[in-house]
């Protein structure tokens, strides 16, 4: 992408956002020169979709990046993000949960992660079902994570054009993570991460309450792959 048009993007975005908001520049499929030309600019948080493509990409760029992984991550991947990865956004199970504990318990590391709560219409998006969610956290203090730090929620609402549809189910991914944070289950300085809304939703996300957003197409232009 030109280093013009992508300054200006990035700037127009960053002033769209209020000052509490944080941005995640979504990087999965860009080359490792835009990445750097972001970086340059005065960025430092981006988001990967793909294991194998952010363990390729993590070495040849700066050591002051904070890689957030927000794609769905399969337990035999984690191995190749775990000793560099920032924030795992996307933890949709249980099974996800031990694996991430088992692998930070090796590295002598506490891992920070997000819960992914499943609030679109659609099957195809991943993560725990209010049900489950509240499942899991009744038990939560049974099982012994202590290499795994909670930071929040994370959702991703139905890809629609109907704005009504995407705002009650912002909406409903904000009560919930409320009610976990007075729930009390985690220590609720640290649980202040709510994760929702990309380029094409963000103005609804913010609305709705998300203190972070993942954005890629305002910034780098159209995606490729």
């Amino acid at each position: 992408m030109d280093p013009i048009a992508l300054a200006r993007n990035y700037a127009a975005v960053k002033a769209s956002l209020p000052l509490h908001i944080s941005l995640v520049a979504v990087s999965k499929t860009r080359t490792v020169e835009e990445i750097q030309a972001l970086y340059d600019l005065g960025h430092r948080d981006f988001g990967e979709n793909y294991p194998q493509e952010l363990k390729e990409k993590q070495p040849l760029l700066p050591g002051d990046i904070r890689w957030h992984f927000i794609g769905h991550l399969q337990r035999n991947k984690v191995k190749y993000i775990l000793p560099f990865v920032h924030l795992v956004h996307s933890v949709d199970s249980e099974s996800l949960l031990d694996e991430l504990q088992k692998r930070a318990s090796t590295l002598g590391r506490t891992l920070d992660i997000l819960l992914q709560v499943h609030i679109a219409q659609e099957e195809t998006k991943h993560g725990f079902s209010p049900g489950e969610l509240e499942d899991l956290l009744t038990r939560w203090e049974l099982v012994q994570r202590d290499h795994i730090r909670v930071r929040g929620l994370m959702g991703m609402a139905s890809l629609t054009e109907d704005q009504n549809r995407i705002r009650s189910e912002m909406d409903g991914l904000f009560t919930i993570f409320r009610t976990v944070r007075e729930k009390g289950t985690f220590d609720p300085v640290t649980f202040s991460i709510l994760s929702m809304g990309m380029s094409g939703d963000v103005e609804v996300a913010v609305a709705a309450g998300s203190t972070l957003v993942r954005i890629g197409t305002a910034i780098f232009g159209a995606r490729r792959g």
